[in-house]
């Protein structure tokens, strides 16, 4: 377990190559419960970290494949064509809502809703203070639960989100904004925080 939640607090799932780029310190959570039955925020926050780390694995394989095979061209395409069914499947296994999400985004898809931002500028008030986000756990509805934890920019997330000219070469960045050209994701440095897992738990309420 401590495998998974370290997978969750420090690598960006290169998620940062999709949201779209994990040690562990003490978990936190928060809940705003619309429904009188208490939530068991340690329960959740065990499952939500289970269901990230195991998407983090799926999708960090391929995309790690991908760049071997054909650098930062195949990896755009991996993102766009497979990331996303892959993230479709995992919520069917796990009888949830998985995908990361971000308040600067690459592909439209991952524009956060009112809570997720909320919680996201959160977290980004956290880093600003040298703090390191925490995994928050919160009942948005009475039959669901939303798990959000930390997505951190790594060093290999900085070949897609880094500086152009610098870390992303001008020739793959015209190639990133072919297929996503309204992209806001550039500009990170390493242990940033580029989004977050955002985790709809079915839960029901009674």
């Amino acid at each position: 377990m401590r495998y998974l939640l370290a997978i969750l607090l420090s690598a960006a799932i290169l998620g940062s190559l999709f949201t779209s780029c994990e040690n562990t310190p003490q978990s936190t959570s928060s809940n705003t419960t619309p429904s009188a039955v208490p939530l068991d925020t340690s329960y959740f926050l065990k499952k939500g970290g289970e269901i990230a780390a195991l998407s983090f694995q799926a999708l960090s394989t391929e995309l790690k494949q991908a760049l071997q095979r054909g650098g930062v061209a195949e990896a755009v395409q991996y993102c766009q064509l497979k990331a996303y069914p892959i993230v479709d499947s995992l919520s069917h296994i796990h009888q949830a809502r998985i995908r990361r999400t971000t308040l600067k985004v690459r592909n439209p898809k991952d524009t956060p809703d009112e809570v997720e931002a909320n919680i996201l500028k959160r977290m980004q008030q956290q880093k600003a203070q040298g703090l390191m986000p925490q995994p928050v756990v919160q009942r948005i509805t009475p039959d669901t639960v939303l798990f959000a934890a930390p997505i951190l920019t790594q060093p290999l997330c900085l070949k897609c989100h880094g500086t152009v000219g610098k870390e992303i070469d001008p020739n793959d960045y015209a190639l990133i904004q072919k297929h996503y050209p309204n992209d806001q994701a550039t500009g990170y440095k390493a242990g940033d925080l580029r989004g977050m897992w955002s985790i709809r738990i079915y839960s029901p309420s009674n």
